[in-house]
């Protein structure tokens, strides 16, 4: 779940086309980097990758068009609000990522709000989980305290007037979304404990495979897309909790929803990016029974079915949530 409010952001919000009479430029100094470069994302109309030296530092200069950008390291990401003509300096230490984020130059007080924003939403989410639990008027309750704290700190907070544009109406619609996330959670719930409905998919190793040849273990399902940014972000840490399980009575299914013109995509995919488990293509993408059978109409979605065929979660923890271990190491002792 985390970076759930991070994800509902970009969901709502669009940069503003402007005529580039100035670059950005972007000087960063990163201890413990996750990796030899970053990538500065506006959803599908603006990619760009930053090679980092040996001493995790880095300058650029490039044009955009003023909006809110996705910052990835490799491992984590962050939010930027990049304007032409701004001079960003990013201190960041990777272990720390969040925590560590401090800006300066022209653009830092914008990039610094985001930053404590983001920290402030992290929080919020680390109690989401047992306000799920609650009845929808405490959810309620909670989401209008969240909603009011955020407009009164964003009201004259003197950022510039398009930053607070893009924020403004957000506030918003993260309060809807969250309470439609609520309400999926509760729908989810309402499936715990039956039996499963079926699959039979295409493998990506030849044949077909239906969730009967896989009675007597714990199955884990990732319900994903090549084109989605959030599922490809949770691979890393797949990859990571499949190992930890190696050998144990647990199989780990991913089930990709991409549209048929998409399949040799799929397909080359999941063999350039060495992906494990089993690798399953749904017959119908998102009118796909079993899809349609949990409600899913947002990925990544993920499923824990117990060695009965029964569904112990209909919306389990994410990979790269401790919630998901910790409950996997409680069933496979």
């Amino acid at each position: 779940m985390k970076k759930l409010l991070t994800l509902l952001l970009f969901s709502v919000v669009s940069t503003y086309a402007q005529k580039a009479e100035e670059k950005v430029t972007f000087t960063a100094k990163i201890a413990n980097r996750n990796s030899d470069s970053i990538v500065i994302r506006s959803g599908r109309n603006f990619t760009k990758t930053i090679k980092i030296n040996n001493k995790g530092e880095f300058q650029d200069s490039f044009d955009v068009a003023t909006g809110l950008y996705q910052f990835f390291d490799g491992s984590e990401s962050t939010t930027l609000f990049l304007k032409n003509g701004y001079n960003l300096k990013l201190t960041m230490d990777a272990k720390e990522f969040d925590e560590s984020i401090v800006y300066s130059g022209k653009g830092s007080k914008e990039n610094n709000f985001l930053a404590q924003k983001a920290l402030s939403d992290e929080n919020f989410e680390k109690e989401l989980e047992d306000l799920l639990q609650k009845d929808e008027a405490t959810f309620k309750s909670a989401l209008d305290k969240k909603s009011n704290n955020d407009l009164s700190k964003l009201e004259g907070s003197g950022l510039d007037e398009k930053l607070v544009g893009f924020l403004k109406p957000s506030i918003p619609m993260e309060s809807k979304m969250l309470l439609e996330y609520y309400n999926q959670k509760l729908a989810a719930k309402k499936l715990e404990g039956i039996a499963s409905p079926s699959f039979d998919y295409e493998n990506h190793k030849g044949g077909k495979t239906k969730l009967e040849d896989l009675r007597g273990k714990y199955v884990y399902i990732d319900v994903w897309a090549t084109w989605c940014g959030p599922c490809r972000a949770e691979i890393p840490h797949l990859k990571k909790v499949e190992e930890k399980y190696h050998g144990k009575n647990i199989e780990f299914v991913s089930i990709s929803v991409d549209v048929d013109k998409d399949h040799e995509k799929w397909k080359k995919f999941v063999t350039e990016k060495q992906l494990g488990g089993i690798q399953l293509f749904a017959d119908k993408n998102w009118n796909s029974d079993f899809i349609k059978a949990f409600g899913i109409d947002s990925i990544p979605r993920f499923l824990l079915i117990d060695p009965n065929g029964k569904v112990i979660k209909a919306d389990a923890a994410r990979p790269s949530s401790p919630q998901l271990t910790e409950l996997l190491d409680s069933l496979l002792k």
